[in-house]
């Protein structure tokens, strides 16, 4: 346990730093948006490189990711019957589809490794590997598509320069060919790519509102996120037979929070950012209670 506190204790003290620093007007909201774009642009793609090269594919593990996208599509089909019904604007049901099926599995993972030590991590980045390829592709496609100009079209040239695109391309092709990263290159990677949490907990911050607007809202998007995940989780776990730390980390990451890229698409597309805030803050603050009891309990 102390090893996991000393792990998230300086995550979340990140998030009330920004929400100081805000408060105090050496931040406005501008600057929040200018470290998303720092982290989309530069430590994202760094970090998603450096972990899909690296990651073990095997076939042996192949239910992981493949849980990963069916919770992903299961959630959105969800948040998209239960949101039209809500007649949000479009930027606010954009942030509404994004918060619903974007998995936290960075957040879930200092919690996990806590427990299980490296094959946990390892585990957790295979099972990623699903939710992180729909993210960057359909994810951010949603974003595009409600964060749009009226009747504009979406510019699908803009989706194929994403650089977190070419971080995972690039990371698959150099795994899959077996092509050794240099140390200096992955050095490097490494320390662009460890920033990534804490700029986006530090936005978060800054973006945070305690005066949270439209609860009814935040809590369907919390619910189908982390309620219907986590009741997948149990039941694809039981339908793939899993046992042991792998079941009780499949669960986990199916109930995970709503996801940093709910923010950072939610800021680079114009859709809904102070719902966005509020939603990955509120539910990483649920995250901090309801994960520990998972881990004792399941």
């Amino acid at each position: 346990m102390n090893d996991f506190l000393n792990k998230i204790i300086p995550i979340i003290l990140i998030f009330f730093m920004g929400y100081f620093l805000k408060k105090v007007k050496l931040f406005k909201k501008e600057a929040g948006e200018i470290l998303l774009k720092v982290v989309f642009y530069v430590s994202m793609p760094a970090l998603v490189f450096r972990s899909v090269s690296q990651v073990q594919l095997s076939f042996k593990f192949i239910y992981l990711p493949l849980i990963a996208v069916s919770v992903f599509f299961a959630t959105y089909f969800i948040a998209l019957c239960i949101g039209k019904k809500l007649k949000l604007s479009p930027q606010t049901f954009g942030t509404f589809l994004l918060g619903s099926m974007i998995m936290n599995t960075g957040f879930s993972l200092p919690f996990i490794y806590s427990a299980f030590g490296d094959d946990g991590a390892a585990s957790v980045a295979i099972f990623d590997f699903g939710n992180a390829l729909l993210v960057l592709t359909f994810g951010y496609y949603i974003a595009m598509k409600y964060g749009k100009v009226e009747k504009a079209k979406i510019d699908i040239r803009k989706f194929f320069l994403l650089p977190p695109i070419w971080g995972l391309i690039l990371g698959l092709i150099f795994n899959l060919a077996k092509i050794p990263v240099p140390e200096i290159a992955d050095n490097f990677f490494q320390n662009i790519g460890i920033t990534t949490i804490p700029l986006i907990m530090l936005s978060i911050g800054i973006f945070f509102s305690p005066k949270v607007k439209n609860i009814g809202r935040l809590l369907t998007v919390i619910f189908i996120r982390t309620g219907i995940g986590l009741v997948l989780g149990f039941v694809l776990a039981a339908i793939f037979d899993l046992q042991g730390f792998i079941r009780t980390i499949v669960i986990i990451c199916c109930g995970a929070p709503v996801g940093y890229n709910t923010l950072v698409f939610s800021s680079l597309e114009n859709l809904d950012k102070e719902f966005a805030a509020n939603l990955v803050s509120i539910s990483i603050l649920c995250g901090i209670i309801y994960i520990p009891v998972l881990l004792h309990c399941v």
